[in-house]
């Protein structure tokens, strides 16, 4: 490492510890929701392979959640894999869906964090499932930060997944279609959501420099607020993190009002 980047790296420390320092925590984001994106590009920008991005964009989840962690949120949404993606080369999607499970597999052996899966289990090979399913269970009474592993995710899906469950929870309860059509409220839909019971995300990060959803959690984001950061997920830095906290805290929420 030569002068000019041990001294750039002094100022960015520097830099984060006053950040950090002039932070409200009475005004950070309860659930935040990251879409962990530019896996591929940091990768070709670095003349290397799209496996080794998706790799170092896995290495940074751990400290991210530490980050989180610190700052007293609640709980997290880390989008790793959606239905769209699905339709990636074989040569490409096999190995990501490795490097995912071991990821799940991390998150639930470090012991800090309670894991939850979202998204379409169906479209996930057996051996993910049942990566999950032990995840979840091994977790379960973890008091640390929820995180939510969206893998196989797409809001038009969780929507239509909830429409479905719904009208089967009807039929098992003997309620007509006449009567549900009546008692469908904002609220019921909610309840069969994948993230029932828990708040929607107040913040969601997005990183390359996409300004987009893409799909990710299109009913629970209906009043969130939204932070799209340019650098690729492999190198977003803790200064990162923390200027869209401090950019969060800035700002006024209206509910629409």
């Amino acid at each position: 490492m030569n002068l000019r980047d041990k001294l750039r790296g002094l100022l960015v420390r520097l830099y984060t510890r006053r950040v950090e320092g002039h932070l409200d925590h009475a005004q950070v984001p309860k659930h935040i929701g990251v879409i962990m994106d530019g896996n591929r590009r940091w990768a070709k920008a670095a003349g290397s392979t799209t496996v080794h991005g998706h790799r170092a964009g896995a290495d940074n989840i751990e400290e991210f959640l530490g980050w989180c962690t610190e700052t007293d949120v609640e709980v997290v949404t880390l989008w790793l894999l959606s239905t769209d993606n699905f339709d990636r080369p074989q040569e490409e999607l096999v190995p990501l869906l490795g490097i995912i499970e071991d990821v799940v597999r991390s998150l639930a052996a470090d012991g800090r964090w309670r894991v939850h899966h979202v998204g379409t289990m169906d479209l996930l090979p057996p051996g993910m499932q049942a990566t999950l399913k032990e995840a979840e269970e091994a977790t379960a009474d973890v008091s640390g930060i929820l995180v939510n592993v969206a893998i196989g995710y797409g809001g038009r899906q969780e929507i239509a997944d909830a429409v479905r469950s719904m009208l089967h929870d009807a039929h098992e309860r003997g309620v007509s279609m006449e009567d549900l059509a009546e008692a469908v409220d904002v609220d019921m839909i909610g309840r069969h959501l994948y993230t029932k019971a828990q708040p929607d995300p107040d913040l969601v990060i997005r990183t390359s420099g996409e300004q987009r959803l893409s799909g990710f959690m299109l009913w629970q984001t209906a009043h969130s607020e939204y932070y799209f950061c340019e650098v690729f997920w492999p190198a977003f830095r803790k200064v990162d993190f923390l200027r869209a906290l401090r950019d969060y805290a800035a700002r006024h929420r209206r509910y629409g009002g």
